[in-house]
């Protein structure tokens, strides 16, 4: 079952979920279901812990793959909500009461209220990343958890979600910390914010006067620009949108708004706020089961659960027992709401870690996952949670609060840092020039070294059984550890373009003054036979230009990017056209390219539509090649074994025919439309080299001493160097037609 992104693990977090009352003396921890009084001891919000509820069960149900609650995604903006409205009524208040605003009491409050309980997750889920995730996994974890400790593990995530070599790993362990680092810089900042807020209030308009029509100002100042840049950055990069804190802010805004002015809303008529309130959690509701992955997040679609939950917040009271409280309110969703923050912390890391030590999940096997969760979770409320939130010496001072929030920080970051070296990166096992070399290329290279990869193979190494899976190959190079990082030279000559850019950046290989120029172009499946063109090019002496960019296919389509055309990849395209086509026209094009959703006329066109699409589009562009003279070699696009080869090597080294893929399935539909379309004109010829990438049934993940792919479609830059003999053959047949 393929997960979904992970979510938030958000306002589970917050202080007692309370309505104003004269202050009381601070209870004892109760049962779960009496939910947290802190601090203030006020009356208790039934209906806020239950809007906790709803929105945890909705992040659950989604991560364990119920598809019926397409948008449970939306519970963290629910969460958000709750969360600006609880921490600002608290700072209000006391302001209102005492005059100031203790900045080490509230950061006390919130260390320890929030770190206990998170650093003993992110430390359990090292112990257990250490036993059941493939060592692959265990650096990438070890920084997560890192950057999780940190609380700004938000940022990495939104870097990733742009990186194309990283889009097809498996999600972090730990990544439902994003959203505890967005609170935790609202927490950071809104303060400060508010004290600046008060004092600058103070000079201009003198004391005595109230705080809350400056506060509010603050709060549109930030909420109007983060909706707005919100909107934008959904559909120009959906990734950074996600998990940005400036995409974030206006939905802790809304909430901090409500706090303001909670004055205005407890005179709301019964009646009106009731109707309020249903209206609120009807809309909550509403959008678990009609917003999706395809829409646009956060932006508009985050409208509709952050302003129904407003609306609940600020019905509350004055909705009196007939309001959403009477649902909301019930026991059970109350002991859910009170265990909500400890289920969210624990359930992503055991879903992930089941998933690694018991292979892909079925629905129920998901599910009874996120059930079984709730074991750890009441437990750490119990005895981690609970115990720290109240005992007395932290009650009355801040300062040892403080000093425990710094210790749970420390805890995972150095054990994050320390699991570093349980996976320090063996030296890139590349094969030297001159093993290349004797692959075929050098004809004065020495006979008896060693052949590796795809040179053991025989000539026509259809079901050659030197390519047969087996349990335990041998050594073999790239180790799986490093074989991500196995890339052609391009990516670390800075000539790989990124996912904005619009003009080429090329390389130039070979013999620079040659009299032949091959052109490399198109997307990361064209760049991975980069290694074996540079062999070609300084074997024969011909210079090797490259104009590539991630996942744009060298045609006169505009491809889909997200859930956006992928405007930048048409002006590239136009742009590599105009060069080739111009001044700088080489002598050949090779071009490959993976399959694309094609966009027409703003609509993301179907699998078939866009299929047809894709091969119109490359008929228009080898046409228009082959009107200014430049013939292309088409290579057919490689077989696509759909699980990462990298990381099952890593987690099965013994039993390596776990990893072997059957033929008929990683050659499905692979380069059919670049067959048709290359049979359909003059001067384009199809080359295909898939027999030397799966000589036999199923593919095996190592061939000849060398792993074939470093994830789940591309080719390591050791493989595709020794299938440069293949390849130059392949050129000099078409060439000599």
């Amino acid at each position: 079952m393929t997960r979904p992104t992970p979510i938030s693990a958000s306002l589970w977090n917050t202080p007692s979920v309370q309505s104003a009352s004269p202050p009381v003396a601070p209870r004892r921890p109760g049962p779960p279901h009496a939910g947290g009084q802190e601090g203030s001891g006020s009356r208790f919000r039934g209906d806020i812990e239950g809007l906790r509820a709803v929105a945890v069960l909705a992040v659950l149900l989604w991560h364990g793959g119920l598809s019926a609650v397409s948008g449970g995604f939306v519970g963290v903006d629910v969460f958000f909500v709750i969360s600006g409205f609880l921490i600002t009524r608290l700072i209000v208040k006391e302001i209102e009461e005492t005059g100031r605003l203790s900045l080490t009491g509230f950061y006390g409050r919130r260390a320890k209220r929030l770190l206990p309980g998170a650093a003993v997750v992110l430390v359990t889920t090292l112990v257990l990343s250490y036993v059941f995730l493939p060592r692959i996994r265990w650096a990438e974890t070890g920084w997560d958890v890192v950057a999780s400790g940190l609380y700004a593990v938000n940022w990495r995530l939104a870097e990733r979600s742009v990186d194309y070599l990283a889009s097809d790993q498996a999600p972090s362990v730990v990544q439902h910390f994003w959203s505890l680092a967005v609170e935790e810089q609202f927490y950071l900042l809104w303060p400060p914010l508010v004290l600046l807020a008060v004092l600058l209030s103070h000079r201009l308009r003198g004391p005595g006067r109230s705080v809350r029509t400056p506060l509010f100002v603050c709060m549109a100042l930030i909420a109007v620009p983060s909706l707005l840049w919100s909107i934008h950055l959904s559909t120009a990069d959906p990734g950074r949108a996600y998990f940005h804190s400036t995409t974030r802010a206006w939905e802790l805004a809304i909430g901090a708004g409500l706090a303001i002015g909670a004055g205005s809303l407890v005179r709301l008529p019964r009646v009106v706020a009731g109707a309020l309130g249903w209206a609120g959690l009807a809309a909550v509701l509403t959008a678990l089961f009609v917003i999706d992955q395809s829409m646009p997040f956060p932006g508009y679609a985050a409208l509709l659960p952050t302003l129904g939950t407003a609306a609940v917040i600020a019905a509350g009271p004055a909705a009196g027992r007939w309001g959403p409280a009477l649902a909301l309110g019930i026991a059970p969703m109350r002991a859910i709401g009170a265990l909500s923050y400890s289920l969210y912390l624990w359930h992503w890391p055991l879903l992930i870690i089941a998933e690694s030590a018991l292979g892909e999940l079925e629905l129920a096997q998901s599910l009874a996952v996120v059930a079984c969760s709730a074991v750890p979770a009441y437990l750490t409320y119990r005895f981690v949670e609970n115990p720290f939130r109240f005992a007395d010496l932290l009650q009355y001072s801040p300062g040892h609060a403080i000093k425990l929030g710094l210790l749970c920080t420390a805890v995972p970051v150095i054990a994050g840092l320390l699991f570093q070296f349980t996976v320090w990166p063996a030296p890139s096992a590349r094969p030297t020039p001159g093993v290349v070399a004797a692959q075929g290329l050098d004809r004065s290279a020495d006979p008896t070294a060693p052949k590796i990869g795809a040179a053991v193979l025989a000539a026509r190494p259809r079901g050659d059984d030197k390519g047969t899976a087996v349990n335990r190959p041998g050594d073999f190079v790239p180790d799986p550890l490093t074989a991500r990082s196995d890339l052609p030279a391009l990516y670390a000559d800075g000539c790989q373009a990124s996912g904005t850019d619009v003009e080429p950046r090329t390389c130039t290989y070979g013999n620079t003054s040659a009299s032949f120029t091959m052109a490399l172009v198109g997307d990361s499946h064209a760049a991975q036979w980069a290694p074996a063109l540079q062999a070609i090019a300084a074997a024969k002496g011909w210079k090797l230009v490259t104009y590539t960019k991630s996942a744009c296919p060298f045609l006169d389509a505009e491809v889909q990017s997200g859930q956006n055309a992928y405007t930048s990849c048409t002006a590239w395209n136009k742009a590599v056209r105009e060069r080739l086509t111009g001044d700088q026209r080489p002598d050949l094009v090779i071009t490959s390219s993976s399959n694309y959703l094609v966009v027409e006329d703003g609509r993301v066109l179907g699998s078939d539509e866009s299929l047809e699409a894709l091969g119109a589009g490359m008929r228009a562009t080898w046409r228009a090649l082959g009107t200014a003279g430049v013939p292309t070699m088409v290579l057919r696009d490689t077989p696509n074994p759909r699980i990462d080869i990298a990381e099952c090597a890593s987690k099965y080294p013994d039993r390596m025919k776990k990893c072997a893929v059957s033929r008929e399935a990683a050659l499905a539909g692979i380069g059919d439309q670049q067959a048709r379309a290359a049979s359909d004109l003059d001067k384009v010829t199809l080359i295909d080299l898939n027999d030397a990438i799966c000589p036999t049934d199923p593919c095996s993940a190592v061939i000849g001493g060398v792993l074939v792919y470093r994830d789940t479609n591309h080719l390591t830059a050791t493989y595709a160097a020794t299938l440069a003999p293949r390849l130059a053959d392949a050129l000099d047949r078409a060439l000599d037609k």
